[in-house]
């Protein structure tokens, strides 16, 4: 089968299409035949060598995927040949860069049906970046207020959606190319951070910041004056510490997104039921997925791309 992979850490370059042969589930594992892998910033960490997660060499990217149930291994329950899935693979092992792929069967779900099937892998793990940070480390709840920094990227404008889905209200800063896609998405209040000073913007305290940017730490602490006593402030950007505020019960947590299967569950219901939006700006094959990793190399890919393995 066909797969591209890279065996030493470097730039793009290290990125091969090879031929290797097509693998075998075993004990409570999955063969997948991919429709779809989605590219995400991890990716290019991790080829970079930057990112510590524990890959085997030589690896496979693509740890979001969508397709169907090839083959079963024992013990799988839930699952049959032929199934449309998705899944957030474990980063640590080969990803979806290829025809095929073998995933543990707790790391799949019944793929959402209202959009197309390589659409579908452009949902798992940022959806559940926004859950885990808005749900786990936020503790947001009903009739709260949200404020959302970088809200235009994907994780901002899923955190939007859910969030207005648990009856929040939504404060989110965005640039003019993104504010009608985050007012689209159900935020409340847009303030375009280019033009305006977010902590005058903001006229109460809020009980959740989620910060998505890459913004200086000096303003980052100056943002947390706008949450309330006992709030607390989440952030994607694990190269900084998430500022918090002891002295009045303002705690702080750093995302790194995690598995679940039932969230993931929920999540593709969700697409189907119409409340929440998947996002798809590229489809590239995948012969392409090096010169992408090149463009993510020199800036920052905007909008999710998926890549197509046919």
């Amino acid at each position: 089968m066909k797969a591209i992979q890279f065996s030493e850490v470097g730039g793009p370059e290290v990125l091969r299409t090879v031929d290797v042969e097509q693998p075998t589930p075993g004990a409570g594992e999955v063969r997948v035949r991919v429709a779809a892998s989605a590219f995400n910033a991890a990716d290019n960490g991790m080829r970079a060598g930057f990112l510590p997660i524990p890959v085997v060499l030589p690896h496979v990217p693509g740890y979001d995927v969508s397709g169907t149930v090839d083959a079963l291994g024992s013990g799988v329950d839930g699952l049959a040949v032929g199934d449309a899935v998705i899944g957030f693979l474990p980063m640590e092992r080969d990803g979806g860069a290829a025809e095929y792929v073998i995933a543990p069967a707790e790391a799949l779900v019944h793929a959402p049906t209202s959009i197309p099937l390589e659409d579908a892998a452009a949902l798992p793990s940022v959806a559940l970046t926004a859950w885990q940070a808005l749900v786990d480390d936020g503790g947001l709840e009903a009739g709260q207020r949200l404020l959302v920094v970088g809200a235009g990227g994907v994780v901002g404008k899923y955190a939007v959606q859910l969030a207005k889905q648990w009856g929040v209200h939504v404060i989110a800063t965005a640039s003019p190319r993104s504010a009608d896609a985050v007012r689209a998405a159900g935020a409340d209040e847009v303030v375009d951070h280019t033009t305006t000073d977010l902590v005058d913007a903001v006229t109460g305290p809020v009980d959740v910041l989620l910060n998505l940017a890459p913004i200086e730490p000096e303003e980052f602490t100056r943002l947390v004056t706008l949450v309330r006593d006992g709030g607390v402030v989440v952030s994607t950007t694990a190269w900084m510490a998430a500022p918090d505020d002891a002295t009045r019960g303002v705690r702080s947590a750093v995302v790194f997104v995690l598995p679940n299967r039932d969230r993931l569950a929920r999540l593709a219901a969700m697409v189907d039921d119409g409340s929440l939006h998947v996002e798809v700006t590229r489809r590239i094959p995948l012969d392409a997925l090096p010169a992408l990793h090149a463009e993510a190399s020199t800036g920052r890919i905007a909008g999710k791309v998926v890549v197509l393995p046919a």
